[in-house]
């Protein structure tokens, strides 16, 4: 019988021996890698690393295996590390406002097994959507916001994290922008979908600026949430060609095709532990 497979994904200060020492720690535990990827910034002079391998006979059960880890390899080499079982489905919570392109995608990718989650929940700030997400048996939660409930409908949000146990939030369109507190607590955990390369056409009506500036190309960016509007460290991008005899509403069309894509890919890269954040940049290992 095969043992629990893992998923181990680090950072430190890129020093001599890190790769030597990992490895041979897994072997010790009767481990057995089935992928490895690592990269070395010159910039920052870090080193990162996502390490998949399934346990043998001999190997710990998961918290005893984090503990002789952190002891022999992630202390010594000061780790920012991870270690998490790759059988386990992470769960996601979707925020959406009126615009339901990417939202449908979500929960058909997630129905159909291609994105890997589960979906513990949708929060809308509009009523719009109950019926698609209901009819799928998924808890929809409206959650009206203006200038004066913002504060508690963001604990609200809050609350729903904890109570539904998510381990990842998608603003699929959700267009309100969260508090610093709120940003704060989802830190790492919250991906927006941004339809443009940032920092371009920021604001209402984003296709329409890009026709009146003659744009040869469209795109869009997922990225993770920060305080910070809109500059979050990018996970994902994508473009299409375009040209001169496009409408706006054409472009739109076109844009909001390439907008589920680029958030399903990061939400896919992020769940499998393939996303590791460098400063203001991410690493990814796809």
């Amino acid at each position: 019988m095969e043992g629990a497979r893992y998923i181990l994904t680090l950072s430190c200060r890129d020093v001599a021996g890190i790769v030597a020492a990992v490895s041979g720690f897994i072997a010790r535990q009767e481990g057995f890698i089935l992928e490895s990827t690592q990269f070395g910034d010159a910039s920052t002079g870090r080193f990162f690393l996502r390490m998949d391998f399934r346990g043998g006979p001999g190997t710990p059960p998961g918290p005893e295996l984090e503990a002789l880890f952190a002891a022999s390899v992630g202390e010594p080499f000061d780790m920012a590390w991870e270690l998490n079982d790759a059988a386990r489905r992470p769960r996601l919570l979707v925020l959406v406002s009126r615009e339901g392109h990417c939202l449908n995608d979500l929960l058909h990718r997630a129905r159909v097994g291609t994105l890997g989650v589960d979906i513990a929940g949708v929060v809308s700030n509009h009523d719009d959507f109950r019926g698609l997400v209901e009819w799928r048996g998924i808890p929809y939660h409206h959650l009206p916001v203006s200038l004066d409930n913002r504060a508690a409908q963001e604990a609200e949000i809050w609350r729903l994290v904890g109570e539904l146990e998510a381990d990842v939030v998608a603003l699929a369109r959700y267009m309100q922008v969260l508090g610093p507190e709120l940003t704060g607590r989802l830190a790492g955990r919250a991906i927006n979908i941004h339809h443009s390369f940032l920092p371009s056409f920021k604001g209402a009506r984003p296709y329409h600026q890009a026709f009146d500036r003659g744009v040869k190309l469209i795109g869009a960016t997922a990225h993770y949430v920060t305080d910070d509007l809109d500059e979050g460290p990018i996970i994902e991008q994508e473009v299409i060609r375009v040209d001169h005899a496009h409408t706006p509403q054409e472009l739109m069309a076109l844009g909001q095709d390439i907008e589920c894509v680029v958030l399903a890919r990061a939400l896919k890269y992020h769940c499998e532990h393939r996303v590791l954040v460098n400063g203001s940049k991410t690493v990814v290992f796809r």
